[in-house]
């Protein structure tokens, strides 16, 4: 298996030889930018399969990412599992749509990728994946059928794992020098983040980025994790990232300075650039066929003025890089990527986009990102029209 590092938009080198260039800010060099494709996409089921594939074409191939590597793909469950908004199940609301990871998975498998797991952390409780997506209403047989060699597992924990394993930040941290998490994140070769089109209160947008967050173990950043060691399992949201009012479990990193403010708004964009910059996305893959507008559960959190609907904008969005992506998919729901902090969809929070883009993880610059596929105007669906 090659190394994580092998397949990094830059190499261990290239972060060292800007750290040695002696410059002492976040931000090193200019972001980098790269394909974005989009797609009309008006229903789950058969039409997906040949839609993502279409996709993956417009952005020169899948295999050259996959073939002869294993591929960890993160979804997007966000607990409480048995949340629906209305009747309508998460599936269609605020999870990634089993027939959009499936459809990856095949896709995968097909261009030669020699193991596939699927990954997602629970905050409420440490069953098998397999179980979760029974729980969601979900039959998860056809995804581990949809290729060779396909797993799933539970990493809010150690799941099938006998020890963490510590990420770093390359270069000076916002909030974490680094994150301790589950195996699979760092036996891997290939990192993509399957994410559903949706604003989020804290971070702005909960698209690809904001998906990373999940990665984080609740087992020792949870609100009931152990000051010591790690909890044998996985219970409590990961309020610290948002508020810093504790540290993880003392076997983790601590915050490198806990004078920082104590805000959301400040603290969750700069941890999510963290994050990414710590476990770099490979490919992102936004689904946008159905999704609700706005919130992580099937209700507002308190302060959240806007209002949840759910809609069928029929999109997806897909790209090398998670912030060239996640740009693209904010301007297609209608939101200036450009924005900062005051502006829609960031009126209570830094601007994720931005924060990312001074990380020197990727660009959110139209002008600067090269669309393919359909274009904007085609699949435009403001969530604020």
């Amino acid at each position: 298996m090659r190394s994580c590092d092998s397949v990094f938009p830059w190499s261990r080198r290239q972060w060292l030889a800007v750290a040695a260039s002696g410059l002492t800010g976040v931000a090193r060099a200019a972001a980098p930018s790269s394909k974005v494709a989009l797609a009309r996409c008006r229903a789950y089921g058969k039409a997906v399969t040949p839609a993502l594939r279409r996709m993956f074409d417009q952005l020169g191939g899948i295999g050259r990412l996959v073939s002869g590597k294993t591929v960890a793909i993160k979804i997007n469950m966000a607990n409480p599992l048995l949340a629906r908004t209305g009747h309508t199940p998460a599936w269609f609301t605020r999870w990634s749509h089993p027939d959009v990871i499936g459809a990856a998975v095949q896709l995968f498998g097909e261009a030669g990728a020699t193991r596939i797991r699927i990954l997602e952390s629970s905050t409420e409780d440490d069953n098998p994946l397999e179980e979760n997506f029974l729980i969601g209403g979900w039959d998860p047989a056809p995804l581990l059928t949809a290729a060779p060699h396909v797993e799933m597992e539970n990493t809010g924990s150690l799941g099938y794992g006998k020890k963490y394993h510590r990420i770093t930040v390359p270069e000076k941290p916002y909030i974490y020098p680094g994150f301790d998490v589950n195996h699979s994140y760092v036996e891997c070769d290939v990192l993509v983040s399957i994410s559903k089109l949706k604003e989020h209160l804290k971070a702005g947008l909960s698209l690809s980025l904001e998906n990373m967050v999940g990665i984080i173990p609740p087992a020792i950043y949870g609100d009931a994790a152990p000051y010591d060691d790690p909890s044998p399992r996985s219970y409590g949201a990961r309020t610290m990232l948002h508020t810093g009012h504790r540290q993880p479990s003392a076997t983790a990193p601590a915050e490198v300075d806990q004078a920082t403010p104590r805000e959301f708004g400040y603290r969750v964009p700069r941890v999510i650039a963290d994050i990414v910059r710590a476990r770099p996305v490979n490919l992102a893959i936004i689904d946008g066929i159905e999704t609700q507008t706005t919130a992580e559960v099937a209700a507002l959190e308190p302060g959240d003025k806007r209002q949840i609907r759910l809609v069928k904008p029929g999109i997806l969005v897909v790209g090398w890089n998670p912030v060239c992506t996640d740009a693209v998919a904010a301007a297609a729901i209608g939101f200036d990527p450009m924005a900062d902090r005051g502006k829609a969809p960031f009126e209570n929070c830094d601007s994720m986009l931005k924060v990312a883009e001074e990380a020197g993880i990727g660009t959110r610059d139209l002008s600067k990102i090269e669309m393919v596929g359909a274009a904007l105007r085609e699949v435009g669906f403001p969530f604020r029209g």
